[in-house]
């Protein structure tokens, strides 16, 4: 059952929403190579939680890090550690949210580090723009497969692969919420989210195929089957009746 959001509700997510987004400022103005992710993450949460906040991701179903840092081959869900060492060429997905008053931001965002590959930075601006393009058809009404259906295509027109195994969510009180927002789908099929619905849209976009592995060690760690790169991109949105406001964009 999808959450509608008061006014009220919205206002407390604004401001985790910005906290969040001024948290994934900060990561990329961080990131440099020769830095564990670890070291990455440790910058991250001492932002959050210097903001009053508190990292959403840490012990969250047992996650041990205050953000997800995933690099190169590594779709989501990536641990820091002082043994991942940051190097130039690499990307770097950060996926970050903040908790306060109550209320979750969630948002992510693919950087690359120094002069990256031609390669990369290609597949990097095509899911971004690819959620650009999805925010562009969301308000009150539009379906979820509709969603999906423009990230999907926009993203395979270029060559590219969307990942089935996860996708975006409901967000608020808690992090996950109902519905599940899939990166791929069929346009006029699905269910039409209302005005006050607040969803995490997040195009997790391969260079190869589009299956992925996850890490039996860890249990964590999602990587592409094939090794190839993977960038990710995400916001939260608030429907609205016109359009959808972004909540985690840096003022």
């Amino acid at each position: 059952m999808i959450i509608v959001k008061s006014d009220s509700d919205i206002r407390k997510m604004r401001r985790a929403g910005q906290i969040t987004a001024m948290a994934l400022r900060v990561a990329g103005e961080s990131v440099k190579a020769g830095m564990s992710t670890k070291e990455l993450d440790g910058i991250i949460e001492d932002y959050i939680r210097s903001q009053g906040a508190v990292p959403s991701f840490k012990g969250y179903g047992g996650f041990p890090g205050s953000a997800c840092i995933s690099v190169n081959n590594v779709v989501i869900h990536g641990i820091p550690s002082k043994k991942i060492i940051i190097k130039e060429g690499d990307i770097v997905s950060v996926d970050v949210g903040a908790y306060i008053d109550g209320f979750h931001g969630d948002s992510a965002y693919t950087f690359g580090v120094g002069s990256i590959p031609e390669n990369a930075a290609r597949l990097i601006e095509t899911t971004k723009s690819s959620l650009a393009e999805a925010a562009k058809i969301m308000k009150a009404g539009v379906r979820l497969g509709d969603i999906g259906s423009v990230i999907q295509q926009y993203c395979e027109s270029r060559g590219y692969s969307v990942v089935r195994d996860f996708v975006g969510h409901g967000v608020g009180r808690n992090l996950h919420e109902d519905p599940s927002v899939p990166n791929y789908g069929k346009a006029g099929h699905g269910m039409r989210l209302p005005r006050g619905a607040t969803v995490a849209v997040e195009p997790m976009i391969n260079e190869g195929g589009y299956k992925v592995i996850i890490d039996r060690g860890d249990g964590w760690t999602v990587t592409t089957a094939d090794g190839k790169l993977s960038a990710h991109f995400e916001h939260t949105f608030y429907i609205d009746d016109d359009c959808a406001h972004i909540l985690t964009q840096a003022d």
